[in-house]
Protein backbone atom coordinates (compact mmCIF):
# COMPACT_ATOMS: atom_id res chain seq x y z
CA UNK A 1 0.00 0.00 0.00
CA UNK A 2 1.42 3.42 -0.94
CA UNK A 3 1.72 6.36 1.45
CA UNK A 4 -1.02 8.11 -0.51
CA UNK A 5 -3.47 5.18 0.02
CA UNK A 6 -2.64 5.05 3.70
CA UNK A 7 -3.20 8.81 4.04
CA UNK A 8 -6.70 8.45 2.57
CA UNK A 9 -8.04 6.52 5.54
CA UNK A 10 -5.64 7.68 8.25
CA UNK A 11 -6.81 11.26 8.46
CA UNK A 12 -10.24 12.48 9.43
CA UNK A 13 -12.14 15.34 7.86
CA UNK A 14 -12.40 17.14 11.22
CA UNK A 15 -11.77 16.40 14.86
CA UNK A 16 -15.27 15.01 15.47
CA UNK A 17 -15.24 12.96 12.27
CA UNK A 18 -15.22 9.18 12.21
CA UNK A 19 -12.18 7.06 11.54
CA UNK A 20 -12.10 4.78 8.53
CA UNK A 21 -12.98 1.17 9.47
CA UNK A 22 -9.83 -0.08 7.70
CA UNK A 23 -7.68 2.14 9.91
CA UNK A 24 -9.54 0.96 13.02
CA UNK A 25 -8.99 -2.65 11.98
CA UNK A 26 -5.29 -1.99 11.36
CA UNK A 27 -4.80 -0.32 14.76
CA UNK A 28 -6.67 -3.10 16.59
CA UNK A 29 -4.50 -5.76 14.91
CA UNK A 30 -1.32 -3.86 15.80
CA UNK A 31 -2.35 -3.63 19.46
CA UNK A 32 -3.28 -7.32 19.52
CA UNK A 33 0.14 -8.12 18.04
CA UNK A 34 1.96 -6.30 20.84
CA UNK A 35 1.94 -2.57 20.08
CA UNK A 36 1.48 -0.86 23.47
CA UNK A 37 -1.78 1.05 23.69
CA UNK A 38 0.05 4.25 24.70
CA UNK A 39 2.13 4.01 21.54
CA UNK A 40 -0.93 3.47 19.35
CA UNK A 41 -2.59 6.49 20.95
CA UNK A 42 0.52 8.61 20.35
CA UNK A 43 1.18 7.41 16.79
CA UNK A 44 -2.39 7.76 15.55
CA UNK A 45 -3.46 10.72 17.70
CA UNK A 46 -6.28 8.80 19.35
CA UNK A 47 -8.14 9.26 22.58
CA UNK A 48 -7.73 6.51 25.17
CA UNK A 49 -11.48 5.87 25.32
CA UNK A 50 -11.65 5.51 21.51
CA UNK A 51 -8.96 2.85 21.49
CA UNK A 52 -10.52 1.07 24.47
CA UNK A 53 -13.89 1.06 22.71
CA UNK A 54 -12.36 -0.26 19.48
CA UNK A 55 -10.54 -3.04 21.32
CA UNK A 56 -13.81 -4.11 22.95
CA UNK A 57 -15.80 -3.86 19.73
CA UNK A 58 -13.35 -5.05 17.07
CA UNK A 59 -10.78 -7.02 19.08
CA UNK A 60 -10.61 -10.79 18.69
CA UNK A 61 -12.42 -12.94 21.25
CA UNK A 62 -9.07 -14.35 22.33
CA UNK A 63 -7.71 -10.85 23.04
CA UNK A 64 -10.87 -9.76 24.84
CA UNK A 65 -10.84 -12.81 27.13
CA UNK A 66 -7.16 -12.30 27.90
CA UNK A 67 -7.60 -8.63 28.80
CA UNK A 68 -10.97 -8.99 30.55
CA UNK A 69 -11.02 -7.69 34.08
CA UNK A 70 -11.97 -10.39 36.55
CA UNK A 71 -14.46 -9.45 39.22
CA UNK A 72 -14.73 -11.15 42.57
CA UNK A 73 -17.88 -11.54 44.65
CA UNK A 74 -17.94 -10.36 48.26
CA UNK A 75 -17.97 -14.01 49.32
CA UNK A 76 -14.80 -14.73 47.32
CA UNK A 77 -13.12 -11.63 48.75
CA UNK A 78 -14.04 -12.59 52.31
CA UNK A 79 -12.78 -16.15 51.74
CA UNK A 80 -9.43 -14.84 50.49
CA UNK A 81 -9.13 -12.31 53.34
CA UNK A 82 -10.00 -15.00 55.92
CA UNK A 83 -7.36 -17.36 54.51
CA UNK A 84 -4.74 -14.62 54.76
CA UNK A 85 -5.76 -13.58 58.28
CA UNK A 86 -5.69 -17.20 59.45
CA UNK A 87 -2.19 -17.61 58.04
CA UNK A 88 -3.17 -20.25 55.47
CA UNK A 89 -2.05 -17.97 52.62
CA UNK A 90 0.23 -15.00 52.20
CA UNK A 91 -0.91 -12.07 50.09
CA UNK A 92 1.51 -13.17 47.38
CA UNK A 93 0.20 -16.77 47.47
CA UNK A 94 -3.42 -15.53 47.26
CA UNK A 95 -2.53 -13.34 44.27
CA UNK A 96 -1.12 -16.36 42.44
CA UNK A 97 -3.75 -18.89 43.54
CA UNK A 98 -6.75 -16.71 42.66
CA UNK A 99 -5.22 -15.03 39.57
CA UNK A 100 -5.50 -11.55 41.07
CA UNK A 101 -3.60 -8.91 39.11
CA UNK A 102 -2.22 -6.88 42.03
CA UNK A 103 -1.44 -7.34 45.69
CA UNK A 104 -2.90 -3.87 46.30
CA UNK A 105 -6.38 -5.20 45.52
CA UNK A 106 -5.98 -7.81 48.23
CA UNK A 107 -4.70 -5.23 50.73
CA UNK A 108 -7.72 -3.05 49.93
CA UNK A 109 -10.05 -6.00 50.61
CA UNK A 110 -8.30 -6.62 53.94
CA UNK A 111 -8.86 -2.97 54.94
CA UNK A 112 -12.48 -3.14 53.74
CA UNK A 113 -13.33 -6.23 55.78
CA UNK A 114 -11.23 -5.31 58.80
CA UNK A 115 -14.07 -3.04 59.93
CA UNK A 116 -16.35 -6.09 60.01
CA UNK A 117 -13.75 -8.34 61.59
CA UNK A 118 -15.03 -10.02 64.69
CA UNK A 119 -13.19 -12.61 66.66
CA UNK A 120 -15.50 -15.60 66.95
CA UNK A 121 -13.66 -17.20 69.83
CA UNK A 122 -12.96 -14.45 72.32
CA UNK A 123 -11.80 -15.66 75.64
CA UNK A 124 -12.69 -13.26 78.41
CA UNK A 125 -11.21 -14.43 81.62
CA UNK A 126 -11.26 -12.02 84.48
CA UNK A 127 -8.30 -12.21 86.77
CA UNK A 128 -9.20 -13.43 90.20
CA UNK A 129 -9.84 -10.35 92.17
CA UNK A 130 -10.40 -9.91 95.83
CA UNK A 131 -12.46 -6.80 95.16
CA UNK A 132 -16.04 -7.23 93.99
CA UNK A 133 -16.54 -5.63 90.54
CA UNK A 134 -18.49 -2.39 90.61
CA UNK A 135 -21.88 -1.96 88.95
CA UNK A 136 -20.24 0.29 86.35
CA UNK A 137 -17.71 -2.41 85.47
CA UNK A 138 -20.46 -4.98 85.11
CA UNK A 139 -22.45 -2.63 82.85
CA UNK A 140 -19.36 -1.98 80.70
CA UNK A 141 -18.71 -5.70 80.42
CA UNK A 142 -22.36 -6.36 79.48
CA UNK A 143 -22.25 -3.61 76.84
CA UNK A 144 -18.97 -4.94 75.49
CA UNK A 145 -20.41 -8.44 75.23
CA UNK A 146 -23.57 -7.13 73.53
CA UNK A 147 -21.41 -5.19 71.05
CA UNK A 148 -19.39 -8.32 70.25
CA UNK A 149 -22.57 -10.31 69.69
CA UNK A 150 -24.00 -7.57 67.43
CA UNK A 151 -20.78 -7.50 65.39
CA UNK A 152 -20.91 -11.27 65.06
CA UNK A 153 -24.53 -11.07 63.86
CA UNK A 154 -23.55 -8.41 61.30
CA UNK A 155 -20.73 -10.58 59.98
CA UNK A 156 -23.05 -13.60 59.80
CA UNK A 157 -25.72 -11.60 57.96
CA UNK A 158 -23.17 -10.14 55.53
CA UNK A 159 -21.87 -13.62 54.80
CA UNK A 160 -25.42 -14.91 54.35
CA UNK A 161 -26.21 -12.08 51.92
CA UNK A 162 -22.97 -12.75 50.00
CA UNK A 163 -23.82 -16.44 49.65
CA UNK A 164 -27.37 -15.65 48.58
CA UNK A 165 -26.20 -13.06 46.02
CA UNK A 166 -23.63 -15.48 44.67
CA UNK A 167 -25.99 -18.46 44.41
CA UNK A 168 -29.10 -16.60 43.25
CA UNK A 169 -27.17 -14.20 40.97
CA UNK A 170 -29.14 -11.17 42.18
CA UNK A 171 -28.20 -7.98 44.03
CA UNK A 172 -29.79 -8.04 47.45
CA UNK A 173 -28.00 -5.05 48.96
CA UNK A 174 -29.43 -1.70 48.04
CA UNK A 175 -27.01 0.28 45.93
CA UNK A 176 -26.25 3.83 47.04
CA UNK A 177 -28.10 6.49 45.14
CA UNK A 178 -30.94 4.15 44.19
CA UNK A 179 -34.32 5.78 43.71
CA UNK A 180 -36.89 5.07 46.38
CA UNK A 181 -40.60 5.00 45.66
CA UNK A 182 -42.68 7.57 47.48
CA UNK A 183 -45.75 6.30 49.30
Amino acid sequence: MSDQDQEIYVSREHKTGHYDKRLISKIVKEVENGLPRKEAIRIYGLGKSSLDSWMRTYGSLEYQEKSKRKTYTNLQKRTIVSAIEQGRLTIKDAKIAYHIKSEKSIRDWIKQYKSEKVEICIENTLPMAKVKPSVQDLEKEALHKALQEAELRIKALNTLIDVAEDQLKIDIRKKSGAKQSQK
